[in-house]
């Protein structure tokens, strides 16, 4: 799949069905995970450490190259989730408010944005090492007009990678321009029976899309369209479990490991997979990751979850991953500084991922807690009326 950078897209930008769903956040937190496990990868790869001894290097290879396919996962949970709160909120996709539903996404996604954007420049200015834009074509304004004007993945197909913290948003601009339209198309439509099966060719086109971009890498891993099919097959389960009574628990169990078998495969045999399926394979992705969201959903409905207490860590990743992904790299550039200049063996690489991980969910944590959560609160307050506005956003956002 070529160079698999991050991301994520995100999934930011929306509060989860409320109550939240613990369900839900493993799966994102497991996806933001293989983010970082594929950054840190491409620079202290697994299999050429200790580890190498004990596991197959195959494994280690899987664990550090998911990252792309992470970002698609995200995609679907994103357009889930958004859609299932519009729905909610409104009480159908042909009712949703503009101005409430533009207000709430600038609120989220801008502020924590804009800083990065802030600080990048800044890092390009002092000619620090890895944050530098010196490729041809290239540049500091162009990146930051590229971010702003959300086509930074058309920029790079067409100028090549930037460096890795600006690498990262390409997701970011496939998602906003979805969201720009989605609730402009959802009121022209106003009906489902127009609004479904124009979701679902965008949703099936997926490997066409894909196939279609062959010869240039870069753009073939970040264009508009396969994303956006992503994202359609998430608001197409949204709009299923919106109409679905609740199942029986047999069903539920079922579709959970329908699903779970679809990840694991993409997962860890990936290459046999797109072997298989070729551009069918992220469509099967997609379609797995949202068979999990719809038995998540399932089981919060029945009230027969009952999470691991074990696993809360992975849970609270996936409550920060909007902040988490926005900011891992100003963790991981540096570790991998740290790594080099202290002359340490690969080898002992994989002691450097228990350095990097937690220091990630901290960075994010701060993030959250004293940057994107206050400006959200305040933004909310002020861009959306009393009426609109919902008490519970913010402690469900993410």
């Amino acid at each position: 799949m070529g160079r698999m950078t991050a991301m994520t897209g995100t999934d930011a930008g929306t509060a989860g069905l409320a109550p939240r769903n613990p369900g839900i956040d493993l799966l994102r937190g497991l996806s933001i995970l293989f983010v970082i496990l594929n950054h840190l990868g491409l620079r202290i790869p697994l299999k050429k450490t200790a580890l190498a001894d004990v596991l197959p290097t195959w494994f280690l290879s899987r664990l550090n190259y998911n990252g792309y396919e992470a970002v698609f996962v995200f995609f679907v949970i994103s357009g889930f989730l958004i859609a299932g709160n519009a729905l909610q909120r409104w009480g159908g996709l042909e009712r949703i408010d503009l101005r409430a539903f533009y207000a709430r996404r600038f609120a989220r996604i801008v502020p924590c944005l804009l800083v990065l954007v802030a600080v990048l420049a800044v890092l390009h200015l002092l000619g620090v090492p890895d944050y530098t834009i010196s490729r041809p074509g290239q540049s500091l304004p162009g990146a930051i007009w590229a971010v702003i004007g959300l086509h930074l993945n058309w920029y790079e197909g067409h100028t090549g990678y930037l460096p890795g913290n600006w690498d990262v948003l390409w997701s970011l601009s496939i998602e906003e321009v979805f969201y720009i339209g989605f609730p402009l198309v959802c009121l022209l439509t106003r009906r489902r029976w127009v609004l479904i099966p124009l979701l679902a060719l965008l949703a099936l086109s997926m490997p066409w899309t894909h196939a279609a971009l062959r010869g240039n890498d870069i753009w073939q891993e970040k264009a508009y369209l396969p994303g956006m099919s992503a994202i359609a097959i998430g608001v197409l389960g949204a709009l299923l479990a919106s109409r679905t009574r609740t199942l029986a628990s047999r069903t539920i169990i079922s579709l959970g490991w329908l699903g779970a078998i679809g990840l694991v495969a993409a997962t860890i045999d990936g290459a046999v997979m797109w072997h298989l399926l070729r551009d069918g394979y992220m469509l099967l992705l997609a379609l797995s990751a949202l068979c999990q969201l719809l038995a998540c959903e399932q089981r919060r409905r029945r009230g027969d979850w009952h999470p691991w207490r074990a696993l809360d860590w992975l849970r609270s990743w996936g409550r920060l991953s909007y902040e988490i992904y926005l900011t891992h790299m100003f963790v991981v550039t540096p570790v991998v500084w740290l790594f080099r200049l202290s002359g340490a063996e690969y080898r002992y690489g994989f002691l450097w991922y228990l350095l990097t991980l937690p220091l990630c969910w901290l960075l994010g944590a701060a993030v959250e807690r004293w940057l994107s959560a206050p400006c959200e609160r305040w933004l909310r307050g002020r861009l959306t009326t009393p009426a609109r506005s919902d008490a519970t956003a913010i402690s469900a956002a993410g």
